[in-house]
């Protein structure tokens, strides 16, 4: 069986330590790793994966160029990355097309980190060049322990951007919104422009719910996925298996969809 892990996170080695310390006093969770791109490939193999997807994040303005510099070395036959823009200033557009030029995949976006609210009419450039080069762009969604009370993309803030851009493919990671599953139902399900992804459900969404979600949306349009380093494939799958999901469903949300979507090689 293909399986394909497309939420993922791994640092320059001489910033993972600090980086990863500090993301965790602030989610009060512990990694499952070292946060380098060596151990995520280690991981990775032994996991049994076929495929990963790396999802990068610009915190700043300044990093935008380190940080797609350091998702195109770490492309690799079986890892895919995204790279990431600070939506809110002007260099954003040029570097959306030096993401695409460097081969990257897709374009992460975290408003809470980069503090933008996803409804804001500032970033709608942003988004409008995104499709116009053809790029996934992956949103964390709903809550984030950095302000659990202020969610700045909220399911139904996405839903009105994906009705605003059809041309968006969007894929709204934590299954269309972290700890904000009633809202996913009403307003996100069933919208034809957005992918879920399934990281991290383990730590906040029982397992019974899952499954109807899923189907509701499309079994085809949902991707596997861990948060990686903050998960393990072992946990996850094992959720996702507890869910009730048929054997032909969890073949395509474990890694069909993705290696279909992604292109990922075929082993």
């Amino acid at each position: 069986m293909q399986k394909i892990d497309t939420h993922t996170h791994c640092f320059p080695d001489k910033l993972a330590a600090r980086t990863l310390s500090t993301l965790a006093a602030r989610a009060n969770s512990q990694p499952h790793a070292d946060g380098t791109f060596g151990c995520l490939l280690k991981d990775m193999k032994d996991a049994g994966l076929t495929g990963v997807l790396l999802l990068h994040i610009a915190t700043k303005p300044s990093q935008m160029t380190n940080v797609n510099n350091f998702a195109a070395e770490c492309q690799r036959e079986n890892a895919f990355c995204f790279g990431s823009v600070y939506p809110t200033v002007p260099e954003a557009l040029p570097e959306l097309d030096r993401i695409k030029e460097l081969g990257l995949h897709g374009v992460k976006l975290h408003p809470d980190y980069q503090d933008f609210y996803v409804n804001d009419s500032a970033v709608f450039p942003v988004y409008a060049k995104i499709a116009e080069l053809g790029l996934p762009v992956v949103f964390h969604a709903g809550r984030d322990p950095l302000c659990p009370d202020d969610p700045h993309c909220t399911p139904e803030m996405l839903a009105e951007i994906a009705k605003r851009f059809p041309d968006l493919t969007i894929i709204a990671a934590h299954l269309g919104g972290m700890k904000m599953t009633d809202e996913v139902e009403r307003c996100l399900i069933g919208l034809e422009n957005v992918y879920l992804d399934t990281a991290f459900l383990t730590w906040w969404l029982p397992a019974e719910r899952i499954a109807p979600l899923i189907r509701r949306h499309g079994v085809e349009r949902v991707f596997f996925a861990t948060d990686y380093p903050w998960s393990t494939v072992e946990c996850e799958e094992a959720h996702l298996r507890k869910a009730g999901l048929t054997e032909e469903e969890l073949r395509l949300v474990l890694g069909e969809n993705a290696a279909r979507f992604f292109g990922f090689p075929s082993r």
